[in-house]
C-alpha cells in the first residue's frame, strides 16, 4: 500500500510539530502587527528570538515553503509568513506543483473552463 511518506508528502504529526515548534511559534507571532514590523526590520534577530534551527532559517531566507513544511511547519501558520514575505496562496501552490506562478495560474484558469 502506498503511504504519504512514499509520495514524499510530509505528515504533520507529533514529531513534526516538535521539530517545527520554533518556526510555528514565530509564524503565530505574526498575528501581531508589531511582531510583523520587527521581523521585517531585522529578520535574523527575529529568528534568534524564536530559536529557529539553521535549516529553518535558510528555508525562510530562501522563501522555500516546501522545505519549511518538511522541517515541521504547519501550513496554516506558514500562510502568515508567506503573506509577510509578499507571497500568496498561488505562490505556495506554484511551489507545491513545481510550476512557475504564471503556469500555475494558467492551470487554475484551465480547470475553471
Amino acid at each position: 500500500m502506498t503511504t504519504l511518506h512514499d509520495l514524499d508528502t510530509p505528515i504533520f504529526d507529533g514529531r513534526a510539530a516538535q521539530r517545527g515548534y520554533p518556526l510555528n511559534a514565530m509564524c503565530f507571532s505574526f498575528n501581531d502587527a508589531g511582531a510583523r514590523a520587527r521581523f521585517v526590520h531585522d529578520q535574523e534577530a527575529y529568528f534568534d528570538v524564536y530559536g529557529l534551527s539553521a535549516e529553518q532559517r535558510q528555508a525562510v531566507r530562501d522563501r522555500d515553503i516546501l522545505r519549511m513544511i518538511a522541517l515541521g511547519a504547519n501550513a496554516y501558520y506558514l500562510l502568515k509568513l508567506a503573506n509577510l514575505l509578499g507571497m500568496d496562496v498561488q505562490d505556495v501552490g506554484a511551489q507545491q506543483t513545481g510550476l512557475s506562478r504564471a503556469d500555475f495560474q494558467a492551470k487554475l484558469q484551465a480547470q475553471e473552463a
